[in-house]
């Protein structure tokens, strides 16, 4: 009896256990496929599902003008620049260039050719008086020997160039404040003549010199010009002060000079509006963010950055501003080989002030201090 229990039993565990069986295969199409075993990416090596590199650099703030992120390295240093500058300027069709070229060229220099000289001078916005004064010189000084000597010729002209662009001007950038005031750099001019960019790039040559640097961004018209310019603060390392969209720009200058005090910087650059020479309301506006920076301390340097392509609409754009916030120095931008180079000289002679900084590019590195043997070299082709 005992023995068919036991049969029993074990014909009934196969029953179960073949219907168990029978289900599951029944289902088999059903069930999920079994997990892969992950990969483990080898070292330094990325994992398949994460985001790329490149994906990760297309979020990251970037400088809107320039070649690319200049992180906190120093710049060259400004024998180099002023070198390279002087080459590119070397190599450009400045119509200036050109016209000095064409006169040591010609074997004998007779009426004609200093006709053709003096209208090349002239459609350079060298300026009528100083093209007068220039050929004067040149005729006095070689009515006897002409270009027969080249080398001469060259000499004389290197040295008439240089008094008419005037090296003993004082270029130097005021950017240090007495007692416990910071240097206050006002930084002026129409839109698009490359403030932001100029105020980035001067922070970023201050800094390398050892100075402690505060930006201004009171120009609350556009929201994209505080972006930039806090970008290039970040990038220098330097604290940039900003306020909400179309805030009173007065109050943003007031609020960056009061913390660069309390901070303890030693320089405070206020970048300011683009703004149109002849809307009278807008040119009042800046005089006003002047005047409120100076209840604080006192504004150093008031830099009018001028686009040198704009020519002599320029100059008016220039005389208009001196009058308006006492310009004490100009940085004349995009001077390349679309730029005609005897507008330095006319504002200079305009203004009564010197070209203190000059750009010959979008580089970060392409902002100089303004030499005037190094310009009148680069305009040679030396």
């Amino acid at each position: 009896m005992t023995l068919w229990w036991i049969l029993g039993g074990v014909l009934a565990a196969l029953l179960v256990g073949g219907v168990v069986a029978g289900v599951l295969v029944s289902r088999g199409k059903q069930l999920p496929p079994a997990p892969e075993k992950p990969v483990i990416p080898a070292k330094g090596q990325p994992a398949e599902d994460e985001p790329a590199e490149a994906e990760l650099v297309e979020e990251r703030p970037r400088l809107p003008e320039g070649p690319g992120p200049i992180g906190l390295d120093s710049p060259e240093p400004a024998p180099n620049r002023l070198a390279r500058l002087r080459r590119r300027l070397a190599s450009s069709q400045n119509a200036l260039a050109r016209g000095l070229a064409d006169l040591l060229s010609v074997d004998r220099v007779d009426d004609s050719t200093w006709d053709d000289f003096e209208t090349t001078l002239i459609s350079s916005d060298l300026g009528v008086g100083p093209t007068t004064e220039l050929v004067s010189a040149l005729r006095r000084r070689l009515a006897i020997d002409g270009v027969a000597n080249p080398a001469k010729a060259k000499a004389v002209l290197r040295e008439e160039m240089i008094a008419l662009v005037d090296p003993t001007l004082d270029r130097t950038l005021h950017v240090t404040g007495e007692g416990d005031n910071p240097g206050v750099v006002m930084v002026v001019g129409v839109n698009g003549t490359g403030k932001t960019t100029t105020v980035g790039k001067l922070a970023r040559v201050l800094v390398a010199e050892g100075r402690t640097v505060l930006l201004g961004a009171a120009d609350t018209f556009r929201a994209a010009a505080a972006d930039q310019l806090q970008t290039w603060g970040e990038r220098v390392g330097v604290q940039t002060v900003r306020g909400a969209e179309a805030a009173d720009p007065a109050s943003v200058a007031y609020t960056a000079v009061k913390d660069g005090i309390d901070a303890e910087v030693g320089t405070v650059i206020i970048d300011t509006a683009g703004r149109l020479h002849t809307k009278t309301g807008l040119m009042d506006e800046l005089g006003k963010v002047k005047r409120v920076i100076e209840k604080l301390a006192p504004v150093t340097e008031v830099l009018l950055v001028l686009d040198a392509t704009t020519g002599q609409n320029g100059l008016v754009q220039a005389r208009i501003f001196a009058e308006v916030v006492d310009v004490t120095g100009i940085v004349l931008t995009k001077l390349d080989g679309s730029a005609k180079g005897g507008i330095v000289v006319q504002v200079q002679r305009e203004l009564g002030v010197p070209v203190k900084l000059i750009g010959l590019g979008e580089g970060v590195d392409d902002l100089a201090p303004f030499d005037a043997e190094q310009f009148v070299d680069g305009l040679l082709g030396e």
